[in-house]
């Protein structure tokens, strides 16, 4: 079985590519079990993220890694909170200071100008 370093602290990653790709011979181990904490996401888009924190995973634990990076581009605020979705309020900010953040920047917005996609 190939051992693949899941570059997440997101138990629910580790069982979904598990359920996956389990079946095909890939072991996923998440990068806690290393002692890696995860490295500053500096990317200016989600795939250049993804591949920082692959990479890093990999250098610091000696074995392939495999990394997701994705977040919430809403239109009318041009595409933000994008890649600082997580951090949208500020670092350390949790989900609900994010979600008040967004809120109060789309007060102004109409309805049908309330256009988003969750991004991978």
């Amino acid at each position: 079985m190939m051992r693949i370093v899941l570059a997440t602290g997101n138990a629910g990653k580790i069982r979904e590519f598990s359920d996956m790709l389990g079946p095909l011979g890939f072991e996923f181990v998440p990068q806690s079990e290393f002692g890696i904490e995860p490295p500053e996401e500096t990317g200016d888009t989600f795939e250049d993220n993804a591949i920082l924190k692959a990479r890093y995973a990999s250098a610091r634990s000696g074995l392939p890694a495999m990394a997701d990076d994705s977040g919430l581009e809403v239109d009318a605020l041009g595409g933000a909170p994008g890649v600082r979705s997580a951090r949208y309020a500020g670092e350390g900010a949790g989900d609900l200071a994010n979600i008040e953040k967004l809120l109060e920047a789309m007060t102004l917005v109409p309805d049908a100008s309330r256009s988003a996609r969750f991004r991978c």
